[in-house]
């Protein structure tokens, strides 16, 4: 019977080593423990919403060269900016003017990088059945007009006061009617059914409804400038891969946000 058990025993024995040596190829252990690792980097960026299809395309570009986690939080700037005042949530802030200032006076920034810009753009029916060729044809009888509401849009705000610069902004509000809308998606919807001729909106709005729209080329006549920042959050843990996405943004950056239209 002694035998029989201590038998069992060095069986378990040669088994239990047999399992050991075979659970990771020669060569592959370090291999499971750097992906693992790997696997631990990320960091968490608080987006503005209206920048979502650029940072989407610029993550996943960071992501394939770095192998780094970006995760996206979506919301309103506005949102976002209590947050980051008082320092718990988020590595990084993408947002406009004047948000970078919002975060230097809360004494969390780290550094920021400029990537793109917003404007207020003329935009059209495909087609242009109005012939709107510039900001001053929005003013001409018949054409039917969408605009920002400078009541709630930084865009409407800055568009009005170029209106009123121009002396046009009677005929052109008269042109609206009562298309004066808070979202610029409405703007981008009225003109896609036809409701609306020609209008103003964001520049990266825009380009979201390409399929059914123009943007007019004009120059730049606004007094304000607008500017894209991706900014580093100061009381971030995990500083190196924040300057590491940062430096990113500043070689790759510009020419993705380009790309969706964020030029003036």
């Amino acid at each position: 019977m002694k035998w029989r058990v201590v038998s069992l025993i060095a069986f378990l024995a040669v088994l239990a080593l047999g399992c050991k040596e075979s659970k990771t190829p020669e060569g592959t252990q370090g291999a499971e423990e750097t992906k693992e690792t790997g696997s631990e980097e990320e960091i968490t960026v608080l987006c503005g919403a209206s920048f979502r299809p650029p940072m989407e395309k610029l993550v996943a570009a960071f992501g394939k060269k770095t192998g780094v986690k970006v995760y996206l939080s979506f919301g309103q700037s506005e949102d976002h900016l209590p947050q980051v005042k008082i320092g718990k949530t988020g590595d990084v802030f993408v947002s406009h003017d004047p948000f970078l200032d919002y975060t230097k006076e809360a004494g969390a920034l780290l550094r920021a990088e400029q990537v793109g810009f917003v404007a207020p753009v003329v935009v059209v029916r495909k087609g242009n059945p109005g012939g709107v060729k510039s900001i001053q044809d929005l003013a001409k009888p018949g054409v039917r007009v969408a605009l920002p509401n400078p009541e709630f849009s930084t865009c409407g705000e800055m568009l009005f006061k170029l209106l009123e610069k121009k002396g046009i902004k009677e005929a052109v509000v008269k042109n609206a009617g009562n298309a004066v809308f808070r979202s610029h998606s409405q703007t981008g919807n009225a003109l896609t059914l036809g409701t609306r001729d020609a209008g103003v909106m964001w520049n990266g709005i825009a380009h979201n409804f390409l399929d059914a729209i123009e943007i007019v080329p004009t120059p730049y006549e606004y007094d304000k400038v607008i500017r894209v920042w991706v900014i580093g959050l100061k009381y971030t843990e995990e500083r190196q891969l924040v300057e590491e996405f940062l430096d990113f943004c500043k070689s790759d950056g510009k020419a993705i946000f380009e790309e969706f239209g964020y030029v003036k």
